[in-house]
């Protein structure tokens, strides 16, 4: 389950307008807007979410689950193969 603050801060960090994430996923911008205005877990169907979720994970845009540390959302970490070209590696090479 995802919540309407977790697609809002998905959205900031992948700097996608509302219009954007709504033709990435495949669903009308008036569900997007819907969704980001609830508070706590949306009210959705499986489709929808699995939609946003997906088109998410094409930009390396993780959700992540209630750990009781709350929800949130972060970049999926890049691992080796996908390791910047200075050589740098790990968090340190990326700003």
């Amino acid at each position: 389950m995802i919540t309407g603050e977790q697609i809002r801060a998905a959205r900031g960090l992948a700097r996608l307008d509302q219009a954007e994430l709504a033709e990435r996923a495949g669903i009308s911008l008036e569900t997007i807007k819907r969704l980001e205005r609830l508070r706590g877990p949306i009210s959705a169907n499986t489709t929808t979410e699995a939609a946003i979720r997906t088109a998410f994970g094409t930009l390396d845009v993780i959700f992540l689950e209630e750990d009781g540390h709350g929800y949130g959302v972060r970049f999926r970490y890049p691992g080796p193969s996908r390791a910047p070209a200075s050589g740098r590696t790990g968090a340190e090479g990326y700003a």
